[in-house]
C-alpha cells in the first residue's frame, strides 16, 4: 500500500507559520529569501509574526502556504506514491513532483493569487459551506437559486460541499439549505467567489503564464483537482492547472480515487490539518499525520 503528500490551500494559514521549520534548518534560509526575492513580499515577517489581517490577504497568503509546504517536502524527503494539492495546494504538488521548479511555481501562484485578489476587489463575491446535505442536494439548490450566479466550489468530504458566487445567490442558497435540512450552513471568511466563473479574469491572466511554463513528467502521479484522478502526462497536467480556476475541487473523488489506487497512509505538509481531518471523514480506515516542520 501506498503514501500520499497532500498540501492545504486557503484557510490553512495561522500567523506562526513555518517559524519552527525555519529556525530548525538554516539549509531553507536561502529558499525563504528567494519567495521573498519573487514576491516583492516579506514573507518571512508575515509568517512568523503577523499581523494576520495581512496573511489573509489572498496574494499573500498562496506565497505564504506554498513556501511552507514545498519547504516541509524539502526536509522530510518522503518519497510517495502519489500527491495531491488542495486549490492552492495543487501548485505546491506540482513543484514537489518536479513537473516545474520551485521558483517557477512561486512565479505562477503570484500571478494566481494578484489575480484573484484582483478579481475579489472588482466585485462582491462570497462562499459558503453546506454541511449534512448529499452533493446532488446542494446541487440542485445551486441551479434552483435565481438571484444570481453560485456554483459548487469544493466537493471536500462526504456531506460537506462549499458554494461559491455573488453575495445575494450564496445568501439565498443557505437559507435554502438550512429549510432543506442542512446540519450547518456557514458563509466563509473570504472576500472571493474562488472556483467559480467569477474568477475568469484571474483565470485569464493565470492562463496566459501557465502556458509560458514547461511542464516535466512527474516524479509521483498527481491527482487534479479538476478530475480526481490519477494524472501523469505533462500536457494534461497544465490543461487541467488552466482550469482550475474557474472549476470546483473534486477533494472527495480524489481522496477516493487515491484508495482505490491503493494508497491507505496520507501526510499533510504544511500549517494546520484541515486535509488531515477530511481524509478521517472521507476514508474512515487511513492511516494520517500532518508535518508542519
Amino acid at each position: 500500500m501506498g503514501v500520499a503528500l497532500l498540501f492545504p490551500g486557503q484557510g490553512s494559514q495561522a500567523v506562526g507559520m513555518g517559524k519552527a521549520l525555519y529556525e530548525a534548518h538554516p539549509e531553507l534560509h536561502a529558499l525563504f529569501s528567494v519567495a521573498e526575492e519573487i514576491t516583492g513580499q516579506p514573507l518571512r515577517q508575515l509568517m512568523f509574526e503577523g499581523p494576520a489581517e495581512a496573511l489573509q490577504r489572498t496574494s499573500i497568503t498562496q506565497p505564504a502556504l506554498y513556501l511552507h509546504g514545498y519547504a516541509v517536502a524539502q526536509v522530510r524527503a518522503f518519497e510517495p506514491a502519489a500527491v495531491a494539492g488542495h486549490s492552492l495546494g495543487e501548485f505546491t504538488a506540482l513543484a514537489v513532483a518536479g513537473v516545474f521548479s520551485f521558483e517557477e511555481g512561486l512565479a505562477l501562484v503570484k500571478v494566481r493569487a494578484e489575480g484573484m485578489q484582483a478579481a475579489c476587489d472588482a466585485q462582491p463575491s462570497t462562499m459558503a459551506a453546506v454541511v449534512g446535505l448529499a452533493d446532488e442536494v446542494v446541487e440542485r439548490l445551486c441551479q434552483e437559486t435565481p438571484e444570481g450566479l453560485v456554483v459548487p466550489a469544493n466537493y471536500n468530504c462526504p456531506g460537506q460541499l462549499v458554494v461559491s458566487g455573488e453575495v445575494t445567490a450564496v445568501e439565498a442558497l443557505m437559507a435554502k439549505a438550512k429549510a432543506t435540512g442542512a446540519k450547518l450552513v456557514k458563509r466563509l471568511a473570504v472576500n472571493g467567489a474562488f472556483h467559480s466563473p467569477l474568477m475568469e479574469p484571474a483565470r485569464q491572466k493565470l492562463a496566459t503564464a501557465i502556458e509560458r511554463t514547461a511542464f516535466h513528467p512527474p516524479r509521483y502521479p498527481i491527482y487534479p483537482n479538476v478530475t480526481g484522478t490519477a494524472e501523469t502526462d505533462p500536457a494534461r497536467l497544465k490543461a487541467l492547472l488552466i482550469q482550475q480556476l474557474t472549476a470546483p475541487v473534486r477533494w472527495t473523488q480524489t481522496l477516493q480515487a487515491m484508495a482505490a489506487d491503493g494508497i491507505d497512509t496520507f501526510y499533510e505538509l504544511g500549517p494546520g490539518n484541515v486535509l488531515t481531518g477530511l481524509v478521517k471523514r472521507t476514508l474512515p480506515g487511513a492511516t494520517t499525520a500532518n508535518y508542519d516542520s
